[in-house]
């Protein structure tokens, strides 16, 4: 009790902030960044790189109230088939546009429902995409898979094209709230998704559960990480419902009166995160959970664990390139993003350009601030040396953000001359101290819950 007293005073309870999955975040892009940028930036890579690429595939079968993401509905095959061509379209502009001899170190395919695609649309992108940028050694090749949207043939596609990890949505296996977030989804079809991934030789498997989603209990939450851990996934992602239907307007659909208030959203978080614990799984930043062997924990602890658009990541590749409407790349001058409507992506793609509608090109400052939030996020600590040293951070600004960190957070953060550090104590409240380093205006979009 005395613990929630003081996160209550603190504002954990009250505070909206980012996810830090980038910085800056998405709500400060502009458009200054544009296609000749794009670009630019792809012609500076030096050649051979290993890069990493992201490919969205906005579509699904139906869509899910709780879901924020940029995706639309389809009953047919037809606008996928159609998208795909787009998507080959651009793989072709990408191409022309990096360094010859660029290879892939990660190949991701996130949605919407990649799964959506027909077998022959699978091998027919993933054909263009390896032609085009061959995996490195030791690549990984990961795709979203529904277990709702999948079955043998689509499988057989995958496996055939070099699947090494999937990942799996979950949300949760009670199917009261299944129904109130309109995400049909048994432990049945899922564990039957499982095996048949598995079958297939697919190395390792990643699964996303949820807390804080409406009419959710402890006992419920147990019972579905438990049901989860008998599938035992390689790494687990223990996300917070984000309820924003000002963002995304399928979530009016839920019952706002029934979502837990913060208060119990953290105890639904510390009864799952106690139960990967005791499973024997490591804790990785700040809402992911992985077995010892598993790359995710080796990152974490040989001090390299990344954060991108997907979470958590070991990929330390320089360049991470996106692909599709809405897609984010990430270079080491900046952000840009695909223009987020489909039809306006398309347009673009069929013009014969990149489809590049804005972004961020990094200042010097963005370049220090930006690494400590994300070594808070991934450790839990910045090293002052990493920043002036390595990143030419002034030293005088880097004490004063520290300094300022400290006072507004004080018994949750410790800082000397090595570096700043948040507590044990203090780990609930990342999200916001984070948000002491970031250096720009928070109120232009209104962000989820700090816990």
């Amino acid at each position: 009790m005395e613990t929630d007293s003081t996160l209550a005073r603190l504002g954990l309870f009250d505070a909206r902030v980012p996810r830090y999955t980038s910085y800056p975040t998405a709500p400060n892009f502009a458009a200054a960044v544009g296609h000749e940028v794009f670009a630019g930036w792809a012609a500076a890579i030096p050649r051979a790189t290993a890069i990493s690429l992201y490919v969205h595939v906005p579509f699904c079968r139906r869509l899910c109230w709780f879901c924020a993401c940029r995706t639309q509905g389809t009953s047919s095959d037809a606008p996928v088939r159609a998208y795909v061509e787009t998507l080959k379209a651009e793989v072709a502009l990408a191409a022309a546009a990096l360094p010859a001899g660029t290879r892939l170190a990660r190949l991701h395919w996130g949605g919407g429902t990649p799964t959506l695609m027909p077998p022959d649309s699978i091998a027919d992108l993933a054909g263009t995409i390896l032609a085009a940028f061959p995996l490195a050694p030791g690549a990984e090749f990961s795709v979203e898979i529904d277990p709702n949207e999948i079955d043998d043939a689509r499988l057989d596609a995958l496996a055939a094209a070099g699947l090494t990890r999937a990942s799996i949505g979950v949300q949760d296996f009670d199917p009261e709230i299944q129904a109130i977030i309109g995400r049909d989804q048994s432990y049945e079809v899922t564990r039957s998704a499982v095996e048949a991934i598995r079958a297939r030789g697919v190395r390792s498997l990643n699964a996303d559960i949820l807390y804080g989603l409406p009419a959710q209990t402890a006992r419920g939450i147990a019972d579905s990480v438990q049901k989860l851990l008998s599938l035992s996934p390689d790494r687990v992602a223990l996300y917070g419902y984000a309820h924003v239907p000002w963002m995304a307007r399928r979530q009016t659909m839920i019952p706002a009166d029934r979502i837990p208030p913060p208060r119990e959203r953290l105890r639904l978080f510390e009864t799952a995160r106690r139960l990967f614990v005791w499973d024997g799984y490591e804790e990785i930043g700040i809402d992911h959970f992985a077995r010892p062997a598993d790359g995710l924990a080796l990152a974490a602890r040989s001090g390299r664990l990344r954060r991108n658009f997907q979470g958590y990541t070991d990929d330390t590749a320089p360049v991470l390139v996106g692909l599709g409407a809405s897609a984010i790349s990430r270079f080491p001058q900046g952000y840009a993003q695909n223009a987020a409507a489909t039809s306006d992506y398309v347009r673009a793609i069929r013009k014969g350009r990149l489809a590049t509608h804005r972004g961020h090109a990094f200042t010097a400052e963005d370049r220090w601030r930006g690494r400590a939030i994300e070594a808070l996020m991934c450790d839990f600590r910045i090293r002052a040396a990493d920043l002036v040293g390595g990143l030419g951070a002034p030293p005088e600004a880097v004490a004063q953000a520290f300094a300022t960190a400290a006072e507004a957070f004080p018994g949750m953060v410790a800082t000397d001359a090595l570096g700043f550090e948040i507590l044990a104590a203090g780990r609930p409240l990342a999200r916001m101290i984070a948000r002491s380093f970031d250096a720009y205006d928070l109120s232009r979009a209104g962000h989820s819950s700090a816990i």
